[in-house]
C-alpha cells in the first residue's frame, strides 16, 4: 500500500484546509485509515480514524467539532477537513493505513497556522 498526502499549506487562525490521502496498491486489504500529526519537539499524535467502510470515525478531543475525516472508496482517497484552525494545529500531518499485520505511512504534509 502506498499513501500520498496533499493539501497542506499556510493558513491564518480561524481558516480551513482540506487534506487528502491517496492510496494505491493493495487497497482492498486496508482495515482502517487515520490522520496523525507531529509538531516540532512533540510526539506524533493520532488525530482521527475512519474504518474501511467509513461507517465509524473517532477523533482526538483537541479536534472534535472542528475536523472531519471522510473517505471516498471509489477514489481510494481519504480526507481531513480542518475548520477553525488554531496555531496549535501547526504540525506535519501524516496519513496511515492499517492492514492486517502492518501499518503503512505517507510522507507527510506541512500545515502551518499563523496567529
Amino acid at each position: 500500500v502506498q499513501l500520498v498526502e496533499s493539501g497542506g499549506g499556510l493558513v491564518q487562525a480561524g481558516g480551513s484546509l482540506r487534506l487528502s490521502c491517496a492510496a494505491s496498491g493493495s487497497t482492498f486489504s486496508i482495515k482502517a485509515m487515520g490522520w496523525h500529526r507531529q509538531a516540532p519537539g512533540k510526539q506524533r499524535e493520532l488525530v482521527a480514524v475512519i474504518t474501511s467502510g467509513g461507517g465509524s470515525t473517532n477523533y482526538a478531543d483537541s479536534v472534535k467539532g472542528r475536523f472531519t475525516i471522510s473517505r471516498d472508496n471509489a477514489k481510494n482517497t481519504m480526507y481531513l477537513q480542518m475548520n477553525s484552525l488554531k496555531p496549535e494545529d501547526t504540525a506535519v500531518y501524516y496519513c496511515n493505513a492499517w492492514v492486517t499485520t502492518m501499518t503503512y505511512w505517507g510522507q507527510g504534509t506541512q500545515v502551518t497556522v499563523s496567529s
